[in-house]
């Protein structure tokens, strides 16, 4: 291990074609990727309610999974923990690098700045994510006012501020059509020394774009040798 350092590696909200049984699938390959570039230990993780996890969404759980992810990797000897995440994994990472102080940066990439339009429609969106299989329980959530205000709670553009002055990626594609890149550039706003990179013509699904992973590899090799 190069100096202690080690990723937690986050993905996103499954898209409502691919399910949440194949959540996260190309992030062990990611997560490869990234190790060997590196010399780093890296970690991903399915969030609760995705692929073999048990559980049921909620954004509060997944902020407690990345919590888990983080002290897991902190046993195994990593004494600077790296978050990236994508989508609401990117959001949650910078929620969870604001609070933490075993987290020395985060990267997000296409990561929505808070989850507003989610809470304005809480039951929309639990049949939303009972069709995708990320709610799995049909009594879930028992109660539905208490699930909601995880979502009004859970606001990365607030948090921000308290990740700073450590280093923060925000990769965003200029083809985005799920995040406008208003997010992004209020996020960077907000933590007053954010690295921002648009990528021309890039999609939300920005870990199959070569470009970004390119970006986020550099950044964090470049990054860590300049906060050691």
């Amino acid at each position: 291990r190069t100096g202690g350092n080690g990723v937690v590696l986050c993905h996103g909200f499954p898209n409502k074609g691919r399910g949440a049984e194949n959540s996260g699938k190309s992030f062990p390959e990611l997560a490869d990727r990234l190790s060997v570039s590196l010399g780093w230990p890296v970690l991903t993780l399915n969030f609760r309610g995705c692929a073999t996890s048990e559980g049921n969404f909620e954004i509060d759980g997944w902020q407690r999974d990345i919590a888990a992810a983080v002290a897991y990797l902190s046993d195994l000897g990593a004494t600077r923990v790296w978050l990236v995440g994508f989508g609401t994994g990117g959001s949650l990472c910078i929620c969870e690098g604001a609070t933490n102080p075993a987290v020395v940066g985060v990267a997000a990439a296409a990561s929505p700045g808070d989850f507003d339009d989610w809470a304005r429609h809480p039951r929309a969106l639990v049949d939303h994510a009972r069709a995708i299989g990320v709610i799995r329980d049909r009594h879930f959530p028992a109660d539905l006012a208490a699930w909601q205000r995880g979502l009004t709670a859970t606001r990365p553009v607030d948090r921000v501020v308290e990740l700073a002055p450590r280093p923060l990626l925000l990769l965003h594609g200029s083809a985005d059509e799920i995040v406008p890149a208003v997010d992004p550039l209020a996020l960077a706003d907000a933590h007053g020394s954010a690295e921002f990179r648009m990528i021309e013509g890039a999609g939300h699904e920005l870990r199959h774009d070569p470009r970004a992973v390119a970006m986020l590899t550099g950044w964090l090799s470049r990054t860590s040798r300049h906060s050691d």
